[in-house]
């Protein structure tokens, strides 16, 4: 475990986030059905989840009471399971949690539970699989974050727009130009079905169709965009195809405790197909390198804090959560607020292609 000097005058601080997986008491009975034991967790998070959903089930049969119930549902989802619903699905994608004679398992993830946490069946797979570790932030990647001005409100909303009207247009006719015709049949029958399936739904029930389907998915496809925003907010506009450069990596918070070491997400991109307990390690294996690409590092923030610390231009708390890697370029408080600052800048051409290897298992 290594020491990071964190702030002026701060105490050094250590890497806190978990390395290893919890072994629960069913672990014997189902680690042979996994293709790696440390996902055992994901087994009994699967099963929360899907009591959360027999709740939802159990919406449709409220009647008068819907809208006093409405409420305590959506924050049983937002503060219980949809972090780590979502990602349990990004680990999954990446790393398939059963062995392919048990496959078909996998799909209670995506056709089952997916709906309950407004995830449309096989369209994240194919979006962030496909897609965008494909194109790595850069201009073809259809979440791309360079040609925005990265502190602005209005630019997120209008990124935010484009992925919520037409977003799906646009990864349908990614995958038609470039003759990637299974992900495009992945995306064209999970929505299909997806939105069929809710339109009988609406027709019978309209307002827990709402509670239930509708409102989880503007909700959860309004976090990724939040979310992807901060991922990527902090682009040097000299090294775009860089993921020391084009990300962030956050340390050391509640969010990496409950969402598996999201906040990790340079090593993600360097390493996507990594297990999640492999990312602190890889951080602290090295933190050279880090520091001598300049990389961003916060201490104690996740990417949703960071997207709205950028919408509120809140400049101070971000260099407060700076960490200042040993090696890296030493900075007073006013030049970290300068450096973050200088990656806002929005970039509109000359991207180049990646050229760094990235093992995303999307291609």
């Amino acid at each position: 475990m290594i020491a990071l000097g964190q702030s002026a005058g701060a105490a050094d601080v250590k890497i806190a986030d978990p390395r290893s997986a919890r072994t629960p008491w069913y672990s014997s009975w189902v680690v042979p059905v996994l293709n790696d034991p440390r996902d055992v967790e994901f087994v009994g998070l699967l099963a929360e989840c899907l009591l959360f959903a027999a709740c939802g089930i159990g919406v449709f049969f409220s009647g008068r009471w819907l809208w006093f119930i409405a409420p305590a549902y959506w924050l049983l989802l937002v503060f219980g399971l949809l972090d780590r619903f979502t990602l349990m699905l990004h680990c999954t994608s990446h790393r398939p949690l059963f062995k392919p004679r048990f496959r078909v398992l996998g799909h209670v993830i995506t056709w089952v539970l997916g709906p309950f946490f407004g995830q449309t069946p096989g369209t994240y797979f194919a979006h962030h699989m496909g897609m965008h570790h494909v194109e790595e932030n850069l201009a073809e990647d259809l979440s791309t974050t360079l040609p925005f001005q990265r502190d602005s409100f209005f630019a997120w909303l209008k990124y935010w727009s484009r992925f919520m009207t037409i977003g799906l247009l646009d990864l349908a006719q990614y995958f038609a130009k470039r003759g990637r015709q299974r992900l495009l049949r992945k995306v064209l029958a999970g929505e299909l079905a997806y939105w069929s399936f809710v339109a009988l739904l609406a027709y019978f029930a309209p307002g827990p169709t709402a509670v239930v389907f509708i409102v989880p998915l503007l909700l959860i496809r309004t976090l990724m965009m939040m979310g992807n925003w901060g991922q990527h907010a902090f682009v040097d506009d000299a090294e775009p195809e860089n993921p020391y450069r084009s990300s962030i990596t956050c340390i050391n918070s509640r969010y990496n405790r409950r969402a598996f070491n999201d906040g990790y997400h340079i090593g993600h991109h360097l390493q996507a197909r990594a297990h999640w307990t492999e990312y602190p390690v890889e951080f602290e294996s090295n933190i050279a390198e880090y520091a001598r690409q300049d990389a961003i590092v916060f201490e104690g923030l996740d990417f949703f804090l960071v997207w709205l610390l950028l919408m509120t231009r809140r400049w101070s708390i971000l260099a407060r959560a700076y960490v200042r890697l040993p090696g890296a370029p030493a900075r007073t408080d006013a030049q970290i607020i300068e450096l973050l600052q200088s990656r806002m800048r929005p970039l509109r051409s000359g991207v180049a292609q990646p050229t760094l290897a990235v093992q995303s298992g999307g291609k």
